[in-house]
């Protein structure tokens, strides 16, 4: 059953958000860009949104959750970012190919696994053709046993899952990573749309 995730924001149940962007994002801009319009899915409080447009990306966090929506939108801006109530899975046809970034983090794993075709399918159609697709994935997740979320994704699984749309460009084992997650738990990974 997929989880309340509105009732979390609204009752501060939200153990994942670890107040600042997420590490291995962080890793990634260090040697790379990411420029143009940016599509965060899944973005809670907005930290990887502010990382991006502090960056110089035009970055918008979608969220399922409106409770977390507003609470990211009470956060003081940082450059050129918004945020947005939306279903990722039921993309709005104003979103359809209006991006040369999608960057996820904690978006996937998230999702039921029967979910995870349509978040594929999103991906690709929010994304202009040549778009890029930046994910932290979760390979491992300690004592799963189905019971997720977080649901945790294999290489071939990511590859299998986004093969048809998507040519990898460039993955690596993080070596930043949250206190809680360790080494090699986490894959980031660099998608160029076909």
């Amino acid at each position: 059953m997929s989880k309340n995730w509105n009732a979390a924001y609204e009752n501060d149940d939200i153990p994942w958000d670890k107040g600042v962007a997420a590490p291995p994002l962080a890793e990634f801009l260090e040697t790379h860009s990411i420029a143009g319009r940016v599509l965060v899915p899944g973005c809670g409080l907005g930290h990887d949104v502010r990382l991006l447009a502090s960056q110089g990306a035009s970055a918008l966090g979608l969220d399922i959750a409106p409770s977390a929506v507003r609470k990211a939108q009470t956060i003081p801006a940082v450059a050129d970012e918004g945020f947005v109530a939306g279903d990722f899975l039921d993309l709005s046809t104003e979103w359809e190919g209006q991006f040369d970034w999608v960057v996820e983090h904690t978006c996937l794993c998230a999702l039921e696994l029967d979910q995870r075709e349509d978040y594929a399918a999103s991906v690709a159609k929010a994304l202009k053709p040549g778009g890029n697709y930046l994910a932290v994935f979760y390979r491992e997740v300690a004592d799963y046993k189905g019971d997720g979320p977080p649901h945790p994704i294999l290489s071939e699984a990511i590859d299998a899952l986004f093969g048809a749309h998507f040519e990898r460009v460039e993955s690596f084992v993080p070596s930043k990573s949250y206190p809680s997650r360790p080494h090699g738990c986490e894959e980031v990974v660099w998608f160029r749309k076909r």
